[in-house]
């Protein structure tokens, strides 16, 4: 087996529990005040890389966990590495930031530490764009497999088996590569309270834009947030004749 050195790339969210609030003036939704913790897809990319290198201790170098954004971040990437990941990297200086400039910041970092795999979660709970992973895999010219409900390492491939209307398909693509994973992939374990004591004594390496090779700019302008209408209340019908009647009136079928 190819030795790994694996890049996980972390956003910290809204709680998935806590209803998000949009703010007076409808540009953004409000974070302060507000739980954050780990987007739960790269919680499963966190958990598979660990169980990668369970799997065959000798394979995996190294499992490094990055995020971009506030620098309240950290705090995510502490439970990362609670979780497994050997070190952190955080650059702390920006928020709401896009898909692709996200992409192009996870690019250097895969050529400065020498990463040869990314597993990153297949979207983000807040904005649901779904575009980074892909987006970094062109920019890296890898081959990419999105989706995963399992992973396997076998040599220098990666097969991937992913959820389809069908069934199931399964795709193989070479190191170094890029894989999404999605909610079926593993079961994410709890930070147990050792572990968590052990990952403050673990390197957070913190950098700033500075240090990277990307221009910051805007692509997508956000022209109004707004919450999604009340649901309205349901009927009630007396037979299936009375439901099949209203179905029709609806236009249903």
């Amino acid at each position: 087996m190819t030795s790994l050195r694996i890049l996980v790339p972390i956003k910290q969210v809204i709680d998935y529990a806590i209803k998000p609030r949009v703010n007076a003036t409808r540009t953004a939704v409000v974070t302060s005040g507000v739980k954050m913790s780990m987007n739960p897809f790269d919680e499963l990319s966190i958990e598979e890389s660990v169980r990668l290198r369970e799997r065959n201790r000798d394979a995996v170098r190294d499992i490094l966990a990055f995020s971009a954004g506030p620098a309240k971040a950290a705090d995510t990437l502490r439970t990362a590495m609670a979780m497994g990941a050997d070190r952190a990297l955080l650059q702390g200086e920006g928020s709401d930031l896009e898909p692709l400039f996200v992409a192009k910041l996870l690019r250097e970092v895969v050529h400065k530490e020498g990463c040869n795999m990314v597993i990153c979660g297949k979207q983000s709970i807040d904005d649901d764009s779904g575009q980074t992973g892909q987006m970094l895999a062109g920019l890296l010219g890898w081959g990419q497999a999105t989706q995963a409900a399992k992973v396997d390492v076998q040599g220098s491939e990666v097969v991937v088996t992913k959820e389809v209307d069908g069934g199931e398909e399964v795709v193989r693509v070479k190191l170094p590569a890029v894989v999404t994973t999605d909610l079926r992939l593993n079961e994410p374990r709890y930070a147990t309270l050792p572990n968590i004591m052990k990952a403050k004594k673990k390197p957070i390496e913190k950098k700033t834009l500075a240090d990277f090779s990307v221009e910051f700019g805007k692509r997508l302008e956000t022209l109004k947030v707004v919450e999604p209408p009340p649901r309205q209340g349901g009927g009630k019908v007396d037979s299936v004749d009375g439901l099949i009647s209203r179905l029709k009136e609806l236009g249903a079928i």
